[in-house]
């Protein structure tokens, strides 16, 4: 019997680089925003490398995409945090830090319990949401889908 647990990325592509006056307000916030993401009830699991966050990484090899990747018990557990404090602040202004972007940027997944996704498989679902709309395999916070049944 295996239980599921919901993956979740989101990628934006920067206005400015990370060290720049620009990005200060977000690039200030990151370790406090990541700091109550990971003492958040419902949270599993998120991508960082040895510096705590995972701005070093990049997502279909573009240096101006940002990747943010976790594992949340539910949806509930992600949209409470997503709406709530310092990152909700950050949100409201997210097109001071990113580009208006037409296509999707966030999309989710079911995975098993214990699974942690990599930037391929966040690449490979963002792809296919964005050419099929959501499905099971890859869906979006405005058309969810249900764990898969044990």
């Amino acid at each position: 019997m295996t239980s599921y647990e919901l993956a979740q990325v989101n990628i934006g592509r920067l206005r400015a680089p990370l060290d720049s006056p620009q990005l200060k307000d977000f690039s200030d916030n990151l370790e406090p925003v990541n700091a109550v993401a990971d003492a958040a009830d419902g949270f599993v699991w998120r991508l960082q490398t040895e510096t705590g966050d995972a701005t070093d990484l990049r997502i279909f090899g573009d240096e101006w995409l940002l990747v943010n990747m976790s594992v949340w018990r539910d949806s509930n557990a992600l949209t409470a945090f997503m709406y709530q404090g310092t990152h909700r602040e950050l949100l409201a202004r997210r097109y001071e830090f990113f580009e208006r972007m037409q296509e999707v940027m966030t999309t989710m997944w079911w995975v098993p319990a214990g699974h942690r996704p990599t930037v391929p498989e966040a690449e490979e679902r963002l792809l296919h949401v964005r050419e099929h709309g959501p499905t099971q395999y890859a869906f979006t916070l405005r058309k969810p889908f249900p764990a898969p049944q044990m």
